[in-house]
């Protein structure tokens, strides 16, 4: 296992390298001088030239990618442009609150995608069926700022029983949670159904059935252990979607983590920000595959890694 941990991270390096080398060109082909923006407009043609100077702008980009990646190995993502604050302070300061509204996103997500989805599979062909998969479809098709603004409306403004805004409490949880996790739950009952539906139909579910278990034994320990796979690859890739998702809920509810602090660092062309910030969500995104991989050999006794 430790082997193939080890070989697992050996690949993760160019994927990150090229992950980093498309942030670096996209901010790079943003209209716009970050030199100007930081200035403003009264600036001086001088004083312009010596901050780009200082920021490096007026080297080649190969050069300019090169001492970037040089420092962000080392851990220094720069300055912010606008608070002149370190990039790895900003995003260290709102991690934790965008790790806490995934965290609630992702409960509401796995409760309800695994309730619906193995209830579908076991009615399958019924009318809860079938109602339950049109309400998945509806969740998935939803844009969350749509729904985040509803739900604002209705249950902060007109019953007044969540907060509009902030962080704080658990109730400041409660909305931006459901409309982040709706169209993952969603997802997560469809393919739950799916996985249910294919292992319903193997020899050992009859056979389970046959010897005289419980249906819920037979549910949950026969069919629901052995269709864990796909969920498991499923819950995974919305997590990592959840984390750098959350960009748009953010910015509806105000909720002050890293995405509405990359949607202001975008507004205010704060490019170091706006780099550090992507940065961060690839790293997270390929080391939670990897903890999905591994994952895999603890559910199923069949993969090994050895």
């Amino acid at each position: 296992m430790t082997r193939y941990i080890i070989r697992r991270l050996l690949a993760l390096i160019p994927i990150l390298l090229g992950a980093s080398i498309l942030i670096f060109a996209v901010m790079r082909l943003v209209p716009g001088d970050p030199a100007r923006q930081s200035l403003g407009p009264e600036a001086t043609g001088d004083q312009v030239a010596i901050l780009r100077e200082q920021w490096r702008l007026d080297e080649p980009l190969p050069v300019q990618y090169i001492a970037w990646l040089g420092r962000s190995l080392q851990g220094d993502l720069g300055r912010s442009t606008v608070s002149r604050v370190p990039v790895t302070k900003e995003l260290a300061t709102r991690f934790p609150a965008t790790l806490q509204l995934t965290l609630a996103s992702m409960a509401v997500a796995i409760v309800l995608g695994l309730f619906f989805g193995i209830l579908s599979a076991v009615k399958y062909n019924s009318v809860l069926d079938r109602s339950s998969m049109v309400v998945a479809m509806i969740g998935i098709c939803t844009p969350s700022f749509w729904l985040g603004l509803m739900l604002l409306l209705i249950f902060a403004v007109r019953f007044q029983w969540f907060p509009s805004s902030g962080a704080g409490g658990l109730s400041h949880l409660v909305l931006p949670a459901i409309t982040l996790g709706a169209a993952a739950s969603a997802i997560i009952a469809r393919v739950t159904r799916s996985s249910m539906i294919e292992v319903f139909a193997e020899d050992y579910v009859r056979t389970a059935r046959a010897k005289g278990l419980k249906e819920n034994a037979v549910i949950i320990r026969h069919a629901l252990k052995n269709a864990l796979i796909p969920i498991i690859t499923i819950l995974g890739l919305e997590f990592g979607g959840l984390l750098a998702g959350s960009v748009v809920t953010e910015t509806v509810f105000a909720y002050p983590g890293i995405g509405q602090l990359l949607i202001n660092s975008i507004n205010n062309r704060d490019f170091p920000i706006v780099q550090g910030a992507l940065l961060l969500f690839s790293v997270q995104f390929v080391l939670i595959n990897l903890l999905v991989d591994l994952l895999y050999a603890r559910v199923d006794p069949r993969i090994s890694y050895s």
